[in-house]
């Protein structure tokens, strides 16, 4: 039996959001003004990986999108993608689940 892809199995919204993940990577690097070549040097990937990266495919280990938008000077982003303070659906779960009274300790006799 064959293997799947991890791009046959990914949703498709996950799919778009990583597709417009590396487009955004290359436009910043574009925009930086950064060549290919040098770009996946300054990460110590190969060039290949980068366009992949690029392409926004999902076979590509996460750490290699930290390592390139690390040297194009992003990974404050990085480190916001899972906030809980930006998790609205958590966030609510969790107010829907605060105790509706709070009652004093009581004291040990």
């Amino acid at each position: 039996m064959r293997t799947k892809k991890p791009s046959e199995t990914l949703p498709i919204p996950a799919a778009r959001a990583l597709r417009k993940l590396g487009n955004d990577i290359r436009d910043a690097r574009r925009r930086r003004r950064i060549p290919a070549e040098i770009a996946a040097a300054r990460a110590s990937i190969s060039r290949t990986t980068l366009v992949k990266i690029e392409k926004g495919e999902p076979g590509v280990a996460i750490g290699s999108y930290a390592i390139v938008l690390f040297v194009l000077g992003m990974t404050d982003r990085l480190a916001e993608l899972a906030d809980p303070r930006s998790d609205a659906v958590g966030l609510q779960l969790e107010e829907e689940h605060l105790p509706q009274r709070i009652s004093r300790p009581r004291k040990k006799q």
